[in-house]
């Protein structure tokens, strides 16, 4: 309720109502658009663009509706533009000779384990990385996920288990080649 409250205020040009919702959604949107290879900067960078077009489009927020699905979806296009716009970068640019190593995520660990379970969670289909990313990194409920994605309640259930089922099968084969 107190989202809704936020978001109604920032609609009707409320400072301080800008403020709150920017500093509670803030932190979520970041764990959202951070992949497991990303660095800080990237991530901020993307976290900006997606303030700025919530911002551009706050006039299209129903009051009464629920702010985290109408946010995320925003965040989610600002996420693929992102990775867009990365992938024309690096058609572009000339490869090393030498590998580069990979960077480590920011907020987690950097125990082995860590970059592990995000290597096997790229692996994924993006609609899957996407939902689990959701579900189990931003916290938000399944209609809130449905309503981001805009799919169904069904449709991110099964998307989540066979990402989960598929997680689950990398995961014993990671462990399966270190024992080894």
């Amino acid at each position: 309720m107190r989202l809704r409250e936020l978001m109604v205020g920032y609609r009707n040009t409320s400072r301080d109502d800008a403020s709150g919702l920017v500093e509670t959604v803030s932190p979520m949107l970041l764990r959202f658009l951070a992949g497991p290879l990303q660095t800080r900067s990237l991530a901020e960078d993307m976290l900006q663009e997606c303030w700025l077009r919530i911002h551009k489009a706050r006039h299209t927020y129903r009051p009464g509706s629920p702010v985290l699905p109408w946010v995320f979806a925003i965040a989610r296009h600002t996420r693929i533009d992102a990775y867009r716009r990365r992938k024309r970068i690096d058609s572009k640019e000339l490869a090393f000779d030498e590998p580069v190593e990979p960077k480590q995520s920011f907020g987690r660990g950097t125990d082995a384990t860590d970059y592990d379970v995000w290597r096997l969670l790229k692996q994924l289909p993006e609609s899957q990385q996407e939902v689990i990313k959701m579900l189990k990194i931003s916290g938000m409920s399944l209609e809130e996920v449905a309503n981001a994605t805009g799919t169904t309640v069904g449709a991110v259930k099964q998307k989540s288990h066979r990402a989960y089922e598929k997680l689950r099968v990398l995961l014993r084969d990671s462990e399966a080649r270190t024992k080894r």
